[in-house]
């Protein structure tokens, strides 16, 4: 095997060359790009026993809860930052589409430019049991708004699908009040003729919790709890995040080295073979 210092004074002009072109194919791309500024903002999961109703009515058992859920509460909505849904709401409320200049119909615009917000966007759970959710833009003024709207987007999907149940249960409630209006109507006719009440009476105690439940659930469906608690707003940054233009170069320098010295090893290995 040829000695490293030799194979280097031998094929150090084609070496250098070949890093040299390297570099400057990667200098030009790299500072061709225009600079990314990053945006973050951070929630924490709040209980999911928030929209419990023996949590909101019961007494005293409100000290038995923490106002904050657990980490794995976040897998749900990490999961959800994924869809398409949450970036075309996005890009609808600031019309990226002007903003990224994407010249296509209305409709393949709005589907590139939330594509391109989603793959400007990072959604994921900390270390720390924390949703971040991170934005890279051109506009360092853009990113924070694009974060904390991703952010509101979240929690306002969660919070209404965490309230559905219980509009669906007071649904089914005023359903069965009116049942039982009528109930206690019919009774209260035949209750002319007939003066045994029994009946009536125990209609009337069951209409009376129809009443305060409907009126419990109803203030439940009005006072959305929330799904998460924001900690800290995303903010414009000072500096740029990408792309890292040292690291790229430094990379590529060891890079285009090392591959520039396997060639020369490779051609010096043919060389001897062949004599």
């Amino acid at each position: 095997m040829p000695d490293f210092f030799y194979l280097l004074s031998k094929w150090w002009k084609q070496i250098l060359s070949m890093v040299l072109l390297s570099l400057l194919i990667v200098a030009i791309i790299v500072f061709m790009e225009p600079p990314k500024y990053l945006s973050v903002a951070t929630a924490v999961p709040a209980s999911s026993v928030a929209s419990d109703k023996s949590r909101i009515f019961g007494e005293n058992i409100e000290a038995l809860y923490s106002n904050l859920g657990s980490p794995d509460d976040l897998d749900m909505i990490v999961g959800t930052g994924q869809l398409d849904t949450v970036y075309l709401a996005v890009t609808d409320q600031f019309n990226l589409y002007d903003h990224y200049k994407i010249q296509a119909n209305k409709e393949v615009t709005r589907i590139k430019s939330a594509a391109l917000l989603k793959k400007n966007t990072e959604i994921q759970k900390s270390g720390y049991g924390e949703l971040k959710v991170k934005v890279w833009d051109t506009d360092k003024n853009l990113a924070p708004q694009l974060a904390n709207s991703l952010m509101e987007k979240l929690q306002s999907i969660y919070r209404d699908l965490q309230s559905k149940n219980n509009a669906a249960i007071l649904n089914d409630l005023k359903t069965g009040m009116i049942k039982l209006k009528d109930s206690i109507g019919i009774l209260q006719s035949a209750a002319n003729s007939k003066p045994d009440t029994s009946g009536l009476s125990v209609l009337k105690t069951q209409l009376q919790k129809y009443q305060q439940l409907i009126g419990e659930y109803q203030l439940m469906v009005d006072n959305k709890p929330s799904a998460l608690l924001i900690v800290e707003r995303a903010r414009p940054a000072l500096l740029p995040d990408k792309p890292e233009r040292l690291e790229i170069l430094i990379a590529t320098l060891v890079l285009s080295f090392l591959f520039a010295l396997s060639i020369a090893l490779i051609l010096e290995k043919r060389k001897k073979m062949v004599k």
